[in-house]
């Protein structure tokens, strides 16, 4: 989950208006029958003014998604397709430096669903995250019914939701519109793919080959240009054939849960390993030769079927330079979802099938190719090194999701150095690989190239030491996620933490929270027992990886030296996150105070329902300062960005603890 940072709480209200459960969403079902058997289960959110709502389709390391669960244990129905929504807004967000997408006022959600039988009702659970200017809520899990058996007369039924507010009202029929910016940036991207596969051994010599065949095998001129744009229109059919398959099997919209997925991402990452060495030429991933002799045999036939069975001919011959490609470009639009596997491969293959139109018509273009040659593999090379390079963003994906603390930032930077180094020393001839031709010297082209790759190495170096390396930003882990905000090397020495608090010293259950450095506790009766032990009062933290204002408020207010000084000295600081999805121990897994009927599953919902129970609040950031017998000493606040404001807060909760 790598980067939210957006508006999270309140001003210094009053003890009435702090002391409330926040309840920004609403949700409310519907039912339609499209066929005997076949219903749409549709769910509407009302936002209050001046919240928004998150979409299904967040990037792994952005805000919390919404998400549904629809229970399907009786095996009465069968689920059809993906949830789907409107078309929201796409935003470009500043903090997490990403596109992420919501909603306001209103949204819909559409589920698809085949019912076996009698099915009175059906059950499902959303979870979502809703956000104003201030602050942040986490919605608990709502439980939805959809009246089924009652579609003709009754076609809005309320949704009850962990608190037991029921709502009643009409749906209204949206349709699923796709983010046409996200299609269009997987399109370029692929069209450009498909101009390196043309570049690759594989491909390259099939140019002259395949026109001169159309141009010489023809009656005329005008039959042999049909003939090499059929054969161009076969090529992008067979690689949008492709597309479709993936996104048929699975699903238009569940490619972008599986994109959140950490074991999915894993997946994704060992392929693109398997491609990047496979490019380096460790080894060729080729598909059985049988297929290309029986494929090149129908060839034979003439007409449109032998154009077909050529296209689909050169498809296959050449599938070691252009499988590992077409793969990495399918994960890519994996994880776009929606019809992305569709529209990648239809810019694929126009760029593969648009050289052979153009030659066909032109045939005295063909003297000004380049020769075939070493520099051919020279390109496959280079994309194998980039592939290795994107690989480990899926890993870094994985990592950050399960919070494993492997592939933090520094680590991250420093194997992009690595590969792109390696890439720089490869250009310059000065690195060997199997298949190159012996290098006497290197042209102007490969220099210049070379030249790029290693001013671009340079410019990542920094990252090691905390610069925030623009450029690449939506690449590595977000700087917090690192094993030291300041970069490798840093030291403690003359960082304004005491002595004892040292990182040779933190006590059992503390760390370092980055990016200051301020010693933390992530458990409640841990670091509640050594705030006892050291006679200091106690600040808690509600907080959660998805909340942009709680970055806000520790990126912009917590770095000034005298809120700093504050918390690194003066108070014991616990940091408990509501969204932590770590699972809880099964004698932990206890009754929710707050919501009595339910029970905790994991971390971020024991302490969200500590923040609910105890404070009546549920939005973050949330802060508390209390004394040892865990009363407070002074109202909570939440989102304070004024530095005094919040330096007096502190000071005087901090001057009515009593030792």
């Amino acid at each position: 989950m790598k980067k939210f940072l957006l508006a999270c709480a309140a001003l210094v209200l009053s003890t009435a208006a702090f002391a409330q459960i926040l309840e920004p969403v609403k949700w409310s079902t519907s039912v339609e029958q499209v066929s005997e058997t076949e219903f749409d289960l549709v769910t509407t959110a009302t936002i209050d003014k001046g919240w928004h709502l998150y979409s299904q389709d967040v990037p792994a390391d952005g805000p919390l998604p919404t998400s549904f669960i629809y229970d399907d244990s009786e095996g009465n129905f069968t689920i059809v397709g993906n949830t789907t929504e409107d078309e929201g807004h796409t935003v470009q967000d500043p903090v997490f430096e990403m596109e992420i997408k919501y909603f306001e006022n209103k949204a819909t959600f559409k589920q698809r669903i085949e019912v076996k039988g009698d099915v009175d009702s059906v059950i499902a659970y959303v979870e979502a995250m809703a956000c104003d200017e201030k602050q942040c809520v986490q919605i608990p899990e709502a439980e939805l019914t959809f009246n089924i058996k009652n579609v003709a007369t009754a076609s809005n039924v309320a949704a009850t939701d962990t608190h037991n507010s029921e709502v009643n009202e009409s749906a209204d029929e949206t349709k699923k519109s796709e983010s046409k910016k996200g299609l269009l940036s997987i399109f370029i991207l692929a069209f450009l793919s498909g101009f390196a596969a043309l570049l690759t051994p594989c491909v390259f010599p099939m140019i002259p080959m395949t026109v001169s065949f159309f141009t010489k095998q023809s009656k005329n001129k005008a039959v042999g240009i049909k003939n090499a744009i059929i054969y161009g229109i076969c090529i992008i059919v067979i690689y949008v054939l492709l597309g479709t398959a993936v996104t048929g099997i699975f699903g238009a919209d569940a490619l972008n849960a599986l994109a959140a997925n950490p074991w999915f991402n894993i997946v994704f990452f060992v392929l693109l390993i398997v491609f990047a060495v496979s490019f380096l030429g460790a080894f060729e991933i080729m598909l059985p030769n049988s297929w290309a002799n029986k494929v090149d045999s129908q060839a034979d036939r003439g007409g449109l079927i032998g154009i077909f069975f050529m296209a689909l001919a050169l498809a296959i011959v050449s599938f070691s330079c252009t499988g590992p490609i077409v793969g990495t470009l399918l994960v890519e639009a994996a994880s776009k979802g929606g019809t992305a596997p569709i529209v990648g491969m239809l810019g694929f293959s126009l760029a593969i099938a648009l050289p052979f139109a153009l030659f066909a018509a032109f045939p005295g273009w063909l003297n000004s190719l380049p020769k075939s040659g070493g520099w051919l593999n020279t390109v496959k090379v280079v994309l194998g090194f980039l592939e290795l390079a994107l690989a480990f963003k899926f890993l870094s994906n994985a990592d950050y999701i399960m919070q494993w603390h492997i592939l933090e930032r520094e680590v991250f930077i420093a194997i992009w150095i690595a590969v792109f180094g390696a890439l720089a020393f490869y250009l310059f001839g000065k690195i060997q690989l199997p298949h190159d031709s012996p290098l006497t010297h290197i042209s102007v082209g490969r220099l210049s190239l070379g030249l790029i790759v290693l001013t671009f190495t340079i410019y990542m170096i920094p990252g090691l030491w905390g610069a925030p390396l623009n450029l690449i930003s939506a690449f590595p882990p977000p700087p917090n996620y690192s094993e030291s905000p300041y970069g490798v090397g840093y030291s403690n020495a003359g960082g304004g933490v005491a002595a004892s608090e040292s990182h040779e010293a933190l006590p059992e259950g503390a760390h370092l929270m980055a990016p200051h450095n301020i010693m933390a506790f992530h458990d409640y009766e841990t670091g509640l027992a050594y705030a006892k032990k050291v006679g200091k009062p106690v600040m808690i933290d509600f907080t959660g990886y998805t909340c942009v204002n709680c970055r806000k408020m520790e990126n912009n207010v917590w770095v000034k030296p005298e809120i700093l000084d504050i918390l690194k000295n003066d108070v014991v600081l616990i940091s408990l996150y509501v969204d932590d999805k770590k699972e809880l121990p099964e004698e932990l897994k206890l009754e929710y105070v707050s919501r009595p009927g339910k029970f905790m599953e994991d971390y971020g919902d024991k302490w969200s329902d500590l923040q609910a129970s105890r404070y009546k609040a549920n939005s973050q950031p949330f802060y508390v300062i209390m004394d040892h017998e865990e009363n407070s000493l002074i109202e909570p606040v939440g989102y304070t960005p004024d530095i005094a404001e919040y330096k007096s807060w502190l000071n005087e909760g901090i001057s009515k603890f009593s030792k």
